[in-house]
């Protein structure tokens, strides 16, 4: 079975946008392995708690990656 991991900062995304995301890579990876792998993939989001996650040698908080996501 297929397991994608996904990590991300707490608080960037709602429960809708990781549920979309969760439903687009299964999609995706369905795409390329075949529909059977597909229906066995597991998704993980792993929400990285502000501060903890370090970026070009600095802490990066849910202030920065919402600021990423307004950039586009």
């Amino acid at each position: 079975m297929p397991l994608i991991d996904v990590q991300v900062l707490e608080g960037v995304y709602s429960d809708e946008e990781k549920s979309r995301i969760i439903e687009k890579l299964t999609q995706a990876f369905g795409e390329i392995a075949g529909r059977t792998m597909a229906e066995a993939t597991s998704v993980r989001i792993h929400e990285i708690r502000s501060g903890s996650w370090g970026y070009a040698g600095r802490p990066m908080t849910t202030k920065d990656g919402l600021a990423m996501r307004k950039r586009g």
